[in-house]
């Protein structure tokens, strides 16, 4: 690893490759985390920030052995935990590009109060949630987001539980950038993963992703090249929701609900509805309403949103905190650390045991 001090720009441009460790990568031959994997590497060479200012954290699962893999700094933390660990490092750090990467029982079960304070607290951190709807790594048991009746080693009879909604949960706890992309759609992944980089606060990336295991093509009803283009509408600010083949159907706002709209051509064919008709996607909404009832857009009535879904400029968790405590510098001069212990009550433990 270069010896450049923390915070210098890149002595050279970075490739992928700059980025892959030393580390045999040991996840299941087929398994959706490599195609996140390349495309993470690919993107933090892209940015062109010295390896030395990226911090990888994780908690426990299949996701969370990308530190390993990634040459960067690195911290493989305990389950559910990964946000505190990257909150405390990103308010040490506030210089350092922190990533979380998790998966949705690391983040939604055990980690659920972490990822939500995290998210309100807006801390300068990206969250990568890896969704493949099941618990890979302890073998097949149904998550929370894994579907009503989905059948698992843990619940044979099918389970009773309504899944979690990741993008609902995280605008519902108000994160100032939601997205969602899928493991193969790369492209798309790249992108979504660059503007999650250039956010301030949290960034919080659903990625659906295969376990071609324990749960394998739970995604092909939409992945498939032949149902793509009617189960997946792309969210691209300041365009209209348009989705099908030949651009064909739509989404429009019918008082507070969507509904899907068969589009013509514009010349009368097909029906008199055309794009003019379909909501215009915008991300940028102070209040996080449009982006809560694009999250309920579920097939199958609806077709699968990916994209960004909020994306809102706030202060960030860690420049609140420095503004603090730069003003009690401000007021009260550089503190003393010696000053500091010995203020206030103290006493004196004597050889004999005794304090005075």
């Amino acid at each position: 690893m270069s010896t450049e001090p923390v915070g210098a720009p890149a002595a050279r441009p970075l490739t992928k490759k700059d980025f892959q460790s030393d580390q045999e990568v040991r996840w299941c031959p087929g398994c959706g985390d490599y195609a996140i994997l390349s495309c993470v590497q690919s993107v933090f060479a892209e940015l062109g920030i010295p390896k030395e200012r990226f911090v990888v954290v994780s908690g426990i699962g299949c996701s969370s052995r990308l530190p390993y893999y990634i040459d960067t700094y690195g911290f493989h933390s305990i389950h559910g935990r990964a946000p505190a660990v990257a909150t405390g490092l990103k308010l040490a750090r506030p210089d350092l590009e922190v990533w979380i990467a998790t998966g949705d029982g690391d983040a939604m079960s055990i980690g659920g109060n972490h990822l939500i304070h995290t998210l309100r607290r807006n801390v300068g951190v990206k969250i990568l949630m890896f969704n493949n709807r099941i618990y890979g790594l302890t073998k097949g048991q149904y998550s929370p987001t894994s579907e009503l009746g989905k059948k698992t080693k843990s619940t044979p009879m099918g389970s009773a539980d309504p899944p979690f909604n990741p993008l609902a949960l995280a605008l519902g706890a108000g994160a100032t950038f939601v997205a969602r992309s899928v493991d193969i759609f790369q492209t798309h992944l790249r992108e979504v993963l660059h503007r999650a980089a250039r956010h301030r606060g949290t960034a919080f990336v659903e990625i659906y992703q295969n376990c071609n295991i324990f749960n394998d093509k739970a995604f092909n009803y939409m992945t498939e090249k032949e149902a793509r283009d009617e189960a997946t509408i792309y969210l691209e600010h300041g365009k209209p929701l348009v989705f099908g083949k030949n651009r064909s159907k739509g989404v429009r706002m019918v008082g507070t609900r969507l509904e899907v709209i068969q589009l013509g051509d514009g010349n009368g064919n097909g029906g008199g509805l055309t794009e003019a008709d379909c909501l215009i996607w915008d991300e940028s909404r102070d209040d996080a309403t449009l982006g809560f009832i694009a999250s309920q857009m579920l097939p199958p009535e609806f077709p699968t949103p990916i994209g960004i879904v909020r994306a809102v400029p706030q202060p960030s968790y860690e420049e609140r905190v420095s503004a603090q405590i730069q003003a009690e510098i401000e007021r009260r001069g550089e503190g003393e650390l010696g000053k500091l212990l010995h203020s206030g009550d103290v006493w004196t433990v004597h050889p004999d045991g005794t304090v005075s």
